[in-house]
């Protein structure tokens, strides 16, 4: 596979569309006497083609946090358990453990036992041998995500669950600046047997068993993969997932195909009985073996409307819809009349996501925890119309967020009101006229109160949407006389800058993959600064709720103290939380059993593409 990559720097800004052209097999030539009877022809191959709009980064489980890159990971590697696709609500369900995993009554001790039989896709690194996942790959797999090598975004997602030992083990090498021991066993993580492993936590934790759903980021690595390629492991993904990565032009295209060596794994599912949808996927599939599908090529569209015009051109099978064509599509919350004529399909639902505006909270002009800094940071929110973004950004598709926890996630209170839903530029005026935010040297911007200029930095990209909301930043800071200024880069760039505090400010979403909102309070712990705590929010009072409900079972408690910690985040603002997104996805009528799963990533192995419909004019 090395050979076929190539690497190009930044996105691509032309249009990368492919059309799978069908070539009749054994056509008659005229005048040619019939030919013997041959055995029939092979069936097309399945391909579905799928499209991002902003730029993956690479595709390694302990390395990436992007939405597009872990799309890619999540169907090639295997974390231990998944979910139902169909079910609603959510229901866990074994991935390659034999079972749902065995939880001590103190919420401490979490063992998973792996099927045998698994294998990892064939790959050099191997050496010719047929690789079986064990549960060692599980214990070095994690254990990556604890090496300083990796700078592991996800590092806050275990860091904060206090594995016996492995803390301790990250901040010895750490100090001493050598690789990582991965041959030292630790309590906390180990290998009991060949297909057995056991997690041991220092504190209670009775979710921590969720965060092995997430193929993304926990799926088995296997060492000598990683050994082989090193540092270039971003572009030599290999796993035991229904997938494998057979082609890869950076900010362009991506091509996967079925691994060869996918367990034996059929469609199942356990939709409600008034779920009409779900029961007629699962009355159509029921029994297919997965994947079904033989291979997915993915293209970089970084502009909406080459993407929209690809989709009804029919040359990609499913995508979701721009913001920018979603009155087109769904006029008034109803797939339009020629797309339905047309047999395409639509998927509507809120999503159980967040978009949010954060303040770097160690920045000498927006960061700090006195009165005056949280009073501006309050002002800048409370001056932006977020109505307005829904209405003319947006275009509707979108609801008004009261505070971090997104909808479907435990702690989600439909019920909740905040400052974070109010727009009042009286009121920002006035907190910046109160704390000596303003013009002191009659130029017509305000200026910090010891008299030096006021000017507010965002992170932003370059395309059509990403100005429109620039426009709206803009109308309502110079309504309030706040000067702003946009730092304009691509995604990758830009996150890698936000991860080193690099940003004064940056707009970004966050989508559950886990039904409760543990992960989102968790963007304002304060040991999480640099991987998921993008604001590097670090308040003690904070800190101290959100360890107390991590080790809670769900309860009135849990939700008291989740409640406080979201309402000390309305308080001191790190984050202006704008809304929970509106998801609407259109599929073309060939495209079988799509259905968007609330925390799910990897749903390309539940469907179908019905290639003979798909070729007809």
């Amino acid at each position: 596979m090395g050979e076929r990559i190539r690497f190009e720097g930044g996105l691509r800004r032309r249009v990368c569309l492919f059309v799978v052209a069908l070539a009749a097999l054994g056509a008659a030539v005229p005048g040619a006497q019939a030919a013997p009877s041959q055995p029939a022809a092979a069936a097309a191959p399945k391909v579905l083609r799928y499209v991002f709009g902003v730029a993956e980064t690479g595709f390694d489980p302990a390395q990436v946090s992007d939405t597009y890159s872990r799309a890619v990971t999540g169907h090639i590697f295997d974390a231990p358990l998944t979910y139902d696709y169909l079910a609603r609500p959510a229901k866990l369900r074994p991935n390659t453990a034999a079972s749902l995993p065995e939880i001590s009554a103190d919420f401490r001790t979490f063992t998973f036992r792996i099927r045998p039989g698994i294998y990892f896709a064939d790959d050099p690194a191997f050496k010719g041998r047929r690789r079986e996942l064990t549960a060692e790959d599980y214990v070095y797999s994690i254990k990556r995500i604890y090496d300083p090598r990796w700078k592991s975004p996800s590092l806050y997602a275990l860091e904060g669950s206090k594995l016996v030992g492995m803390n301790e083990l990250r901040e010895q090498v750490v100090k001493e600046n050598k690789p990582f021991p991965y041959d030292t066993e630790v309590e906390g993580l180990k290998a009991l047997d060949r297909y057995t492993f056991r997690i041991q936590l220092v504190d209670p934790s009775p979710r921590f068993h969720l965060a092995l759903t997430d193929s993304s980021i926990l799926g088995a690595v296997a060492r000598e993969v990683v050994e082989a390629y090193g540092d270039n492991i971003m572009a030599h993904p290999v796993g035991t997932g229904p997938f494998r990565l057979v082609e890869w032009r950076r900010s362009s295209r991506m091509v996967l195909e079925r691994n060869p060596n996918f367990r034996d794994e059929v469609f199942d599912g356990e939709p409600p009985p008034d779920d009409t949808r779900g029961q007629e996927i699962l009355a159509r599939l029921k029994g297919r073996k997965l994947p079904m599908l033989d291979r997915v090529e993915i293209s970089v569209i970084t502009e909406s409307q080459p993407l929209w015009l690809a989709f009804l051109n029919a040359e990609v099978d499913l995508t979701g819809v721009p913001l920018e064509f979603a009155n087109i599509a769904a006029p008034n919350g109803e797939l339009a009349a020629n797309l339905a004529r047309r047999g395409i399909r639509m998927e509507r639902r809120a999503a159980s996501d967040v978009t949010l505006s954060y303040f770097q909270m160690e920045h000498p002009v927006v960061g700090g925890y006195t009165p005056e800094k949280v009073a501006l940071r309050r002002a800048i929110a409370l001056a932006f119309n977020t109505e307005e973004e829904i209405r003319v950004a947006r275009r509707g598709q979108a609801t008004v967020a009261q505070s971090i926890i997104p909808p479907l996630t435990y702690g989600y209170d439909p019920d909740f009101r905040s400052e974070n839903s109010e727009f009042s530029r009286p009121r920002a005026k006035a907190l910046l006229d109160m704390y000596g935010y303003v013009d002191k040297n009659g130029d017509g911007w305000r200026d910090l109160p010891d008299g030096r200029p006021l000017v507010l930095e965002m992170g932003t990209g370059s395309d059509l949407l990403a100005r429109e909301f620039n426009e709206l930043w803009k109308k309502n800071m110079d309504a309030i006389g706040v000067r702003i200024v946009f730092k304009v880069a691509q995604w990758p760039e830009q996150l890698k800058m936000s991860r080193a505090g690099k940003l004064m400010m940056w707009s970004v979403g966050f989508s559950a993959t886990v039904p409760d909102g543990e992960d989102f309070l968790a963007s304002g712990y304060g040991p999480n600064k640099g991987s998921g705590n993008h604001a590097r929010f670090d308040l003690p009072a904070f800190n101290r709720l959100f360890e107390q409900q991590m080790v809670l079972p769900d309860g009135e408690q849990r939700l008291a103290l989740m409640d406080q910690a979201k309402k000390l985040l309305i308080a001191y603002m790190p984050y202006k939380v704008h809304v929970h997104r509106i998801a609407t996805d259109l599929a073309h009528p060939w495209v079988i059993g799509y259905r968007r799963h609330p925390f799910m990533r990897e749903f390309w192995r539940y469907i179908d593409v019905d290639m003979e419909r798909r070729a007809q004019p």
